[in-house]
């Protein structure tokens, strides 16, 4: 008979055996390739020691790749996290509960659309001849600040990044609105009977109380801007020149285009790198599963 301190580790093994030949293995194996410089058309391999990441630490691509994906976090911060708590709230307000069905299917239906989709959808928005957004501009008066949003150097990053903030903050949203619908009503009628309002109600009650869904909903959103490449590869591919780089095609350029796979193995560490530390520092300050 088996030992019931053996048991719980049966069943967590077929699930520890899958993450460790998925995740856990492909990681040291990735790992260990950045430290050569190899071809993916070639068994041959030549270790080059840390020369892979020195010359990453010299390239001028890579840091404005790294400073796209910093516009990439803190935007995002700023649109998805707080701007979908904010949403969250608004619906889940009984004055707005009768419309909030509604409004909740509006800005959760960009999510399941399609990358692809929703690239060409924008590619047409963009336009600068004929997009909606110039004509929009130019209705408004503004001719002024009509431009190739995807074409300019100062404004392609920002471009896709706004992109990304309408597809994704849907899925914040109701990630939030799970967190407040299971806050008890109790707390939101001791504070109307201590004479709070709608803004004070959020900053004392709904806030403390969202604490780890907040947390969940920054660290998916700084997870997604450090290893983001669908919408600036398929938007722009990068460009124009670097000027809307990021990490993820840096790598997906150096693996399958330059064919330089120790280089990219190393650009991915530091990815990994990066995303651990933001994790690291984001369970600091939020104290997550602590109750102080």
């Amino acid at each position: 008979m088996l030992s019931r301190k053996v048991v719980p580790f049966l069943y967590i093994a077929p699930c520890l055996l899958l993450m460790g030949v998925f995740v856990y293995y492909p990681i040291i194996e990735n790992f260990r390739f950045s430290f050569y410089e190899f071809s993916a058309f070639s068994p041959d391999k030549v270790f080059v020691g840390f020369e892979n990441f020195l010359t990453l630490f010299q390239d001028e691509v890579f840091y404005i790749a790294l400073k796209n994906n910093i516009w990439y976090a803190v935007i995002s911060i700023i649109f998805q996290v707080f701007g979908g708590l904010v949403l969250a709230a608004i619906l889940e307000d009984p004055v707005t509960r009768f419309v909030s069905s509604f409004f909740r299917t509006v800005f959760f239906l960009p999510v399941v659309i399609s990358i692809t989709v929703i690239a060409l959808l924008f590619s047409f928005i963009y336009n600068p001849d004929i997009g909606l957004l110039n004509s929009l501009l130019t209705l408004l008066g503004l001719e002024e600040w009509t431009r190739a949003w995807l074409g300019e150097s100062e404004t392609a990053i920002f471009a896709v990044i706004a992109v990304s903030q309408w597809q994704s903050i849907g899925y914040i949203m109701m990630l939030f609105i799970i967190a407040i619908q299971a806050i008890p009503k109790e707390l939101y009628e001791a504070a109307e009977i201590d004479g709070a309002g709608k803004i004070r109600k959020f900053i004392y009650v709904t806030v403390p109380q969202v604490k780890e869904m907040l947390f969940v909903a920054t660290l998916i959103t700084l997870t997604g801007a450090f290893t983001v490449f669908n919408e600036p590869y398929i938007l722009t591919g990068g460009g124009p020149g670097n000027a809307s780089e990021v990490l993820g095609t840096l790598l997906y350029n150096s693996a399958f285009f330059k064919d330089q796979m120790g280089y990219a193995s190393a650009i991915a560490t530091v990815i990994l790198i990066l995303t651990l530390l933001v994790s690291l520092v984001q369970m600091k300050l939020f104290k997550t599963g602590k109750d102080g």
